[in-house]
């Protein structure tokens, strides 16, 4: 037996989809069955059979809808915060300072070590709640604040957790490889290795829909990076790598070598990873949020990506120590105002590139039939209204799979 029919029409939608701008379509419609867009196209086009199908006819009064925003790179599933940090930062301590000091990563990972089950829940449970009242219907959820075999898959089922009992996509990323516990001290390639165990167990249990690694001088070497996303090739695992973000280690490149779903921040690529990048079709996701957060000035190489045809991506990095913003729509404004990307640009890079850096290309990311039924509906007039506006939420109702799951409130 087929599910239900719902209408939704007199909307202005942005679908996302090639041709016209944003995809636009004046006076449109969507039909929903079940969780899955059954038909979507200019309202008048829909054929009269389908439409008396509808067991549900709601009329949107002109207003602009979106594709479900996806945030495709976040850090939620962690303990404590670090404000004191931020503090030194003003003071004049550097990210690395603070790192290498025992602070940063290692600060975290102790408070989530000490949190239970049921706070790491709650905890990111709220967070994930303040990022869907503003129209976020897919997330990414990285480990990385457990870095042991315990905690890793701890915050790994609370992630999964998330996705069950939230109105939410979620995709857990496996991110052991993010620093050195305090216990492997002077010993990484030991800790590659028992973070290469741990891949194994946590992909047998269901865990794992992607592996990242945090290449970098103060995180994992390539050739440490290497071994990882080998055994995560094995496994059947596709990666994603921190790239580049404070220093050129030919991260991109390495990560395009294995065929990533994306590299992230990229601010030191250079034109041999974007040339990398644009062969393996793997997407720079952008994060405007840490590049602001710890003032950087070095910006990613946009013009690079957008002359190679790099799709781009944009997430908010959630995460405590580098981007601790909860607003996907700021993040638009962001990359807009500090990146020197188009609205169109950004908009894409909270939905169809997003979804691409998920794996999700073909089922999420544009309106378009045969799709999962996520979309957005807006208090604006024109999509390049949703990179303009910062500090209100023009949120008016979201559908998640089908099912109105609400707006801000």
């Amino acid at each position: 037996m087929s599910a239900p029919l719902t209408l939704w029409r007199g909307a202005r939608l942005a679908t996302m989809c090639p041709g016209a701008p944003w995809g636009l379509v004046e006076d449109g419609a969507l039909l929903i069955e079940g969780s899955t867009l059954r038909w979507v196209g200019a309202e008048h086009a829909l054929p009269a059979a389908l439409a008396r199908q509808a067991e549900q006819d709601i009329d949107l009064g002109g207003a602009l809808v979106t594709p479900g925003l996806i945030d495709c790179h976040t850090h939620l599933v962690y303990g404590g915060h670090r404000a004191t940090e931020f503090e030194l930062r003003l003071q004049g301590a550097s990210y690395d300072d603070l790192a290498r000091a025992g602070g940063g990563i290692r600060s975290t990972v102790t408070a989530t070590r000490v949190a239970t089950d049921a706070q790491l829940y709650k905890l990111a449970a709220q967070r994930a709640r303040t990022l869907m009242a503003e129209g976020v219907t897919t997330i990414e959820v990285k480990s990385g604040y457990g870095l042991s075999a315990e905690h890793e898959a701890r915050c790994l089922r609370v992630a999964r957790r998330l996705g069950r009992e939230l109105p939410l996509t979620v995709r857990c990323t496996s991110l052991g490889a993010h620093a050195l516990p305090h216990e492997f001290t002077g010993r990484p390639d030991d800790y590659i290795d028992a973070v290469c165990g741990w891949l194994a167990e946590q992909h047998a249990e269901g865990l794992v829909d992607a592996v990242d690694a945090f290449c970098e001088h103060i995180g994992f070497t390539p050739q440490q990076v290497r071994r990882l996303f080998e055994t995560a090739r094995r496994l059947g695992l596709p990666v994603k790598l921190h790239a580049e973000q404070l220093s050129n280690l030919h991260g991109a490149a390495l990560a395009a070598e294995f065929g990533a779903l994306s590299a992230d921040h990229l601010e030191y690529t250079d034109d041999a990873g974007v040339a990398a990048m644009a062969r393996a079709g793997t997407v720079a996701v952008l994060l405007p949020g840490a590049y602001y957060f710890l003032r950087e000035t070095r910006l990613p190489p946009i013009t690079g990506l957008r002359t190679q045809g790099v799709p781009m991506a944009i997430a908010s990095d959630h995460n405590p120590g580098s981007s601790p913003g909860l607003s996907l729509l700021l993040m638009l404004n962001m990359a807009c105002t500090l990146f020197r990307m188009t609205p169109e640009e950004a908009l894409a890079g909270v939905t169809v590139h997003a979804a691409q850096a998920l794996g999700l290309g073909a089922t999420h990311g544009r309106l378009q039939a045969g799709r999962q039924a996520d979309f957005v509906v807006w208090d604006l007039a024109a999509p390049n209204e949703l990179a303009y506006w910062f500090g209100r939420n023009p949120c008016r109702r979201v559908v998640q799979a089908g099912i109105e799951v609400g707006g801000p409130d």
